[in-house]
């Protein structure tokens, strides 16, 4: 059998990805830093010499992971959370990024020599945010912040990701002179966002009712349809016009916020997909990189990085939110936190793949300034956060801990999913006449498209599905009172 090099590299980068993020947790340095430093130390100019240049592959493969990971973050949004800063939020991701797009534009051309459209190219590039970054940082470091300050960092970052890739796109159109008019841009955007976010919203009731209704006959199909219901958003909806990151993304606070069959496990499966994707992607993009040919580069980066970072993303802030409001400490944080991450080094294989002139260059300098983002205020958020008095010092943010997580091995306690059987023992019996022992809890009744805790009165039905938390040892027991025989009784995957 001929061997395939590129897997074992591939199988080995992988691991090493997931290794070094629980370094990252304990030293409080974003994961970002250190899976691209695995891709650089994997490149041509690394120690494992893995020649790899193809910008056009790894923009596709960018594009495809970044709609992945943008579906997983909205399914972990509680719509109740971000209602209240919905106004500030969009406009900071809107309006915040043209801002800071312009402001850069200006600077940049001027330090890099460039015109004032590829200046803009550059800006739009780095016009994003990536607060699950932040959120990691936060949270390896014991750090709460106020829960409105959080929700409009959590929304701004995953609804201005659709604005900078507008901007890119169209700053690569004006460089290569084939562009529209302002007027005919601003239209443009318009109609992309609302066509994404309304697609998004209706594509993904769609899918929770086709999710429900679907009753599939293996339980691990339902993650391959939610798997593939993300590209067919993602693609469908760039094809006819809208915003396909926008609609990944609200077809994922809305599904987060909608009950469907196996919610938890598929919110799982998604939330290992987006970090397999944020793996897989940063290592692909380190390998873009030549370290040998950053510092030709890297003053200039440092001094675009210092715009961004003192002037351009403070003046889109507070020009944004201060109409709303907000505390002057709360402002000031969330300019300082500002962190650049995926979004910046996936666009900027854009204008390099569009065959953009000084495309590599621009690439090379997004790269430094998202390196130099994350080394300063990666490793600052917390004293930041503390200096600004925005901070609990006696309150750990919580950990969710799924029940998988914690009833493990073959001792113990499980979760079962049942369903009643016509002419079982439970059939048309109060669960109280089930004379059920100590270590049996049925915990939830699903009943037609309705979920409920039962009482002891409860009266259970035909097709009722349960959630029973059992102690091992009450299997056949509950084989006898549910099914028809024993082997209709099978652990849940859940």
């Amino acid at each position: 059998m001929e061997t395939q090099p590129w897997l074992l590299a591939a199988a080995l980068l992988l691991i090493a990805g997931v290794v070094v993020s629980k370094t990252s947790s304990r030293f409080g340095v974003p994961s970002l830093l250190l899976f691209l430093g695995l891709g650089m130390l994997a490149g041509s100019d690394g120690i494992a010499g893995i020649n790899f240049d193809d910008f056009d592959l790894a923009r596709s493969f960018g594009t495809v992971a970044l709609g992945y990971i943008l579906f997983s973050g909205g399914l972990g949004t509680r719509f109740n959370d971000i209602r209240p800063v919905l106004a500030p939020a969009i406009v900071l991701a809107s309006v915040g990024v043209i801002i800071t797009a312009s402001l850069v534009a200006i600077v940049a051309s001027e330090i890099l020599d460039l015109t004032l459209a590829e200046g803009f190219l550059l800006g739009a590039v780095v016009a994003s945010t990536d607060a699950a970054a932040v959120f990691s940082v936060l949270r390896s470091r014991g750090i709460s912040i106020p829960p409105r300050l959080g929700a409009t960092l959590e929304l701004e970052s995953g609804s201005n990701d659709p604005a900078a890739v507008f901007l890119t796109v169209a700053a690569i159109d004006i460089v290569l002179g084939d562009h529209s008019g302002p007027l005919a841009m601003v239209g443009m955007f318009v109609l992309q966002m609302t066509v994404g976010a309304l697609c998004g919203y209706l594509l993904a009731r769609i899918t929770v009712m086709a999710v429900n209704r679907l009753h599939l006959d293996f339980d691990g199909m339902y993650p391959v349809f939610t798997f593939a219901l993300v590209l067919l958003i993602l693609e469908g909806v760039n094809l006819i016009g809208g915003s396909g990151f926008l609609a990944v993304y609200a077809a994922g606070v809305t599904m987060a916020n909608r009950d469907f069959v196996h919610k938890r496990s598929l919110i799982r499966f998604h939330d290992g997909v987006a970090w397999l994707m944020q793996i897989a992607m940063f290592v692909v993009l380190g390998l873009l990189v030549f370290p040998s040919q950053l510092p030709g580069v890297a003053l200039q980066a440092m001094l675009v990085a210092a715009v961004l970072i003192l002037f351009a993303r403070p003046v889109a802030v507070f020009l944004t939110l201060a109409w709303f409001r907000l505390p002057r400490r709360q402002l000031a944080f969330v300019s300082w936190v500002g962190l650049r991450g995926a979004t910046p080094i996936i666009l900027a294989t854009f204008p390099v793949a569009a065959g953009v002139p000084n495309g590599e260059r621009l690439f090379h300098v997004v790269f430094f300034v998202v390196l130099t983002s994350v080394l300063v205020q990666g490793t600052s958020i917390g004293a930041a956060a503390r200096r600004l008095r925005l901070t609990d010092a006696g309150h750990v943010p919580e950990r969710s801990v799924s029940f998988d997580a914690v009833i493990t091995g073959d001792e113990g306690p499980a979760l079962l999913e049942l369903t009643v059987r016509p002419g079982s023992a439970a059939d048309t019996k109060q669960i109280i006449d089930l004379d059920l022992p100590s270590g049996i809890l049925i915990v939830l009744v699903r009943r037609d498209e309705y979920s409920f805790m039962p009482q002891g009165t409860t009266t259970l039905q035909v097709h009722d599905e349960l959630l029973v938390a059992a102690d091992r040892e009450h299997a056949p027991r509950l084989a006898a009172l549910f099914a028809r025989d024993a082997g209709e009784v099978g652990e849940t995957a859940e």
